[in-house]
């Protein structure tokens, strides 16, 4: 536990650092979302789907764009995020933009020590779980939080795309969650020339230990879909097949590179 602790305060420093790059992005459009734009994509909206008057719970935030999306929606929401930076810009947006949304500073372990209350709705998506080492444990939180035939809405990032190199140009890692990935990054997804150099700690989770830790804990998966394309351009050499939607250049149509699950507990 010692070791999970440090490996998150390494990731946090990261995601710090990441986040003051992010806010100015063009890839988060922060001016378009102040202007009214949703940052939600149409694979999550069609699993949430309305979510007026809902008590919604996103894990793993950001600094809350997609939260204050579902609050514009007339959801209720209260988003987490490790990074203390993130979570002062998604307080401020909310304060700026009088949108009902309350944000915890926490990893998601962590989460029991700060809220105390279950929901309607727990929602987390796109390069969420790689940087939680046990899914049991997640499982359990989400089993914790939700209500009674409430609904828990995942989309992720394929984990066949966790097994390539940074260029796709060959296979670096295990399909199967076997070790710490520790790694150097340089640059983000939404600025590849930010001066970011820090290291990250992660772990890749096959689809069988997701499904399967969500079962053990009292979840039953309703859907299960796969994509082959991403919704962003946030991985290297991607190409834009239709507005909207990458694939892998090369190997188009031929991946999966996204996957969502909706379940009810």
């Amino acid at each position: 536990m010692e070791k999970a602790n440090e490996y998150l305060e390494i990731n946090k420093k990261l995601w710090n650092e990441k986040t003051k790059y992010h806010k100015g992005s063009a890839f988060y459009d922060l001016q378009g979302f102040i202007e009214g734009k949703s940052s939600l994509n149409s694979i999550e909206k069609s699993l949430l789907g309305d979510v007026s008057g809902k008590s919604i719970l996103h894990l793993q935030c950001h600094f809350g764009l997609d939260s204050l999306s579902l609050a514009r929606e007339g959801a209720n929401v209260t988003g987490v995020d490790i990074s203390d930076e993130a979570i002062g810009i998604a307080r401020q947006l909310a304060t700026d933009l009088h949108l009902g949304a309350e944000f915890i500073c926490c990893n998601v372990y962590d989460l029991p020590q700060f809220l105390n209350r279950q929901f309607d709705i727990i929602y987390t998506s796109y390069g969420v779980l790689g940087w939680l080492p046990d899914m049991n444990e997640w499982a359990q939180l989400i089993s914790r939080y939700l209500k009674k035939n409430g609904n828990f809405v995942l989309v992720e990032f394929h984990p066949v795309v966790w097994m390539f190199d940074y260029d796709f140009a060959s296979v670096a890692y295990s399909y199967f969650n076997k070790e710490t990935i520790e790694e150097e990054e340089t640059g983000t997804y939404a600025d590849r020339n930010a001066p970011v150099k820090l290291k990250s700690i992660s772990w890749n989770h096959n689809i069988a230990e997701v499904l399967q830790s969500l079962l053990n804990n009292g979840l039953r998966i309703n859907i299960f879909q796969e994509f082959d394309y991403s919704p962003y351009n946030c991985f290297n050499n991607l190409v834009e097949v239709v507005p909207g939607k990458y694939q892998i250049k090369g190997v188009e149509e031929k991946l999966p590179m996204v996957y969502a699950i909706k379940a009810i507990k």
